[in-house]
């Protein structure tokens, strides 16, 4: 799979949240049309609850790991999927809450959406693709 990165960023730039630029960049490969994830995932954006929560990006990729392994019964894989998710995200990006990231409190930001989004792309691809990009 030719990597989807730069895409995400598309998205982003005509206006879909951070969470919907990660979704819906992914959401065919695990069989989902691009407009039911949009809605889907509208939700998540500005870390949930207007920055106070996880951030819409590693949300999005979240959402991902459900899709692709749930079979609508409770699934350990997938819990463990997003904490490895989680994991990595946190590590690449230093921290998972969106005011964090964008650095509320102390006025300087970590990590910016547009960053947040291409490495929780980059994460997606790793993860749960297994990092078959050409």
């Amino acid at each position: 799979m030719e990597s989807r990165v730069k895409e995400t960023i598309v998205r982003h730039d005509k206006g879909y949240n951070c969470a919907q630029a990660v979704a819906c960049t992914y959401c065919d490969l695990f069989g989902y049309k691009e407009e039911d994830v949009f809605r889907m995932t509208e939700g998540f954006g500005l870390g949930m609850g207007c920055m106070a929560g996880t951030c819409g990006a590693l949300s999005g990729a979240v959402l991902l790991a459900g899709l692709k392994n749930s079979d609508g019964q409770i699934n350990g894989k997938t819990y463990k999927l997003s904490r490895q998710l989680l994991e990595c995200f946190q590590e690449r990006c230093g921290s998972t809450i969106c005011a964090e990231l964008k650095g509320v409190t102390t006025g300087t930001p970590v990590h910016s959406c547009a960053d947040c989004i291409k490495d929780a792309a980059a994460i997606v691809e790793e993860v749960l693709l297994g990092g078959e990009n050409e």
